[in-house]
């Protein structure tokens, strides 16, 4: 069974030639957004745990880094999660060396179309867990959102920081995830040869990895719905211009965060709807049940919704 080979050397040196730098900041305005960002994950610690319920985030360092320091951090990262999953290995010769450097300038490209948008990210991969603030593109869209930036900044974190407090709460998520990535990218035994040929995202498998699919869709819309429903719950007192930046956000989001990344480097292709469809699951429940009973999510693998689940609250509901 063959198993591609991505050259992450290759897609961080594709990468960091096609971002462009962001907007201008002197020396001074560095050190302040820098500064304040830093701020922000801290006072956001604080406020997730009140309206998650959770009892504590995972242990990680915040890192406020510019768009290559962050294309170098999501490639490593990459790198790592694949090694863990045994789904790739050392090219061997000179045809499989040529393909893992072209499915690494590809991993590149996307990677810098992702490092001009994305604000924040929890990174669980790395030794240690990081969460990294991509400084330009918050100074970039705050201003042209035309919003408060102490508040826009602290939105910003309380996402990626409710992040942190579900792989807290779960210890278990990061290997969970790391199976199930192996079993969506992994060649099958009867795939067609021309299947893998495809670019990065023909590390996709034949009709076998649909389940697997299905589940990583299912976690990775229920993490980004619980964050994105999660930032919003925050008392008015500790962001008193949610609701302007909330509307005004939704004009220009895209797709990024975790799952953001994960399905943009591996093909999967995952759409803002089922991150929507994860915030209305999460809202659902809560309504009805409670936040307490929503973090029984959290409690093991068996425990967390099914994609069917996702879209019927009420299946999830009975089930736990």
């Amino acid at each position: 069974m063959e198993q591609a080979s991505v050259d992450w050397a290759a897609a961080m040196r594709t990468g960091a030639t096609l971002v462009p730098p962001g907007p201008e900041l002197n020396a001074g305005q560095i050190t302040s957004v820098v500064e304040e960002l830093h701020q922000a994950a801290d006072r956001s610690r604080e406020l997730v745990a009140e309206v998650t319920e959770l009892t504590e985030p995972a242990s990680a360092i915040t890192l406020v880094v510019d768009r290559p320091g962050w294309l170098a951090a999501a490639a490593s990262s990459a790198d790592a999660m694949l090694d863990r999953a045994g789904v790739l290995r050392q090219p061997q010769g000179l045809p499989q060396r040529l393909r893992a450097r072209a499915l690494g300038v590809q991993a590149g490209t996307v990677l810098a179309v992702v490092a001009t948008r994305i604000l924040g990210q929890f990174d669980p991969f790395a030794e240690p867990s990081r969460l990294l603030l991509v400084a330009p593109n918050v100074v970039g869209l705050e201003r042209r959102l035309g919003v408060l930036p102490r508040d826009f900044r602290l939105w910003v974190c309380l996402h990626e920081q409710t992040h942190s407090f579900q792989f807290g709460a779960a210890p278990w998520l990061r290997s969970h995830l790391t199976g199930l990535i192996a079993e969506v990218i992994a060649d099958e035994e009867d795939e067609p040869a021309p299947q893998r040929h495809r670019g990065l995202p023909g590390l996709l498998g034949g009709p076998g990895q649909r389940e697997a699919f299905d589940r990583a869709t299912a976690v990775m819309s229920l993490m980004e719905g619980h964050a994105d429903v999660m930032m919003d719950r925050v008392p008015a007192t500790a962001v008193p211009t949610l609701p302007s930046i909330r509307a005004v956000f939704e004009q220009h989001r895209d797709q990024g965060g975790f799952a953001g990344v994960v399905s943009r480097i591996f093909g999967l292709n995952l759409k803002r709807d089922q991150y929507r469809d994860g915030a209305a699951f999460c809202q659902a429940v809560i309504t009805e049940a409670g936040v307490d009973v929503l973090n029984r999510a959290f409690v093991g693998p068996e425990a967390l919704p099914t994609l069917a689940e996702i879209h019927d609250p009420q299946l999830w509901l009975r089930r736990v």
